[in-house]
């Protein structure tokens, strides 16, 4: 496969605090092919990551990610000629664990108000996450990794084999703290290192 995008993705382990159960592990079975290419998969993806930090507020700042493709594995027919691409995004803003709750909480309303289906949750203190598929059969996750790196990672279903054009990422300066990959951004209501008020942020 041209354009082959290889990335280590974090895998977390998940809690929200919103009264969902589950521990995240399994992943929602693979879509039937669509009429989409990759590069088309890839596009929407972008779409569907803009939309999710669109509805964030206060807003975060972020970073794209590396895309990464594979030959779809999930599908119970032959899979010639058929693949799946990710895209990424990593918050580079801080937050808080005392604010964490709240930021999964602002997403997993987001994705219900779309139609998103909530597959599973994972919980745990230090690496929440939550995992949900789109009507379109769009994986998503939302998850805190390491040194509470939050990230957003949007898979497609099996889609048609195409070349893939990665998304433009803005270089980083090796002196910027953005250079070493965790959020170092603070946000007055993000970075807060006390509970939210419930009217607000939640």
């Amino acid at each position: 496969m041209k354009h082959r995008i290889l990335a280590v993705a974090l895998v977390v382990a998940v809690v929200s605090g919103c009264g969902l159960i589950g521990d995240g592990d399994a992943q929602p079975k693979g879509k039937a092919p669509t009429d989409m290419n990759m590069q088309e998969a890839g596009d929407r993806a972008e779409q569907i990551l803009d939309g999710i930090l669109g509805a964030i507020k206060p807003s975060v700042e972020t970073e794209r990610g590396p895309s990464s493709d594979s030959i779809c594995t999930d599908f119970k027919n032959d899979s010639t000629g058929t693949g799946s691409i990710t895209r990424r995004r990593y918050v580079m803003t801080i937050i808080s664990d005392e604010r964490r709750g709240n930021f999964l909480g602002v997403v997993e309303r987001k994705w219900k108000k779309d139609g998103y289906e909530i597959t599973s949750v994972r919980k745990h203190k230090e690496n929440p996450a939550i995992f949900a598929t789109t009507p379109e059969g769009f994986r998503v996750v939302l998850e805190f990794g390491y040194k509470g790196q939050a990230s957003i990672d949007v898979t497609s279903p099996c889609v048609t084999e195409s070349e893939v054009t990665e998304a433009p990422r803005e270089p980083l300066d090796p002196s910027s703290p953005a250079a070493d990959g965790f959020p170092y951004i603070r946000s007055d209501f993000w970075s807060a290192e006390n509970p939210a008020p419930s009217a607000s942020g939640d």
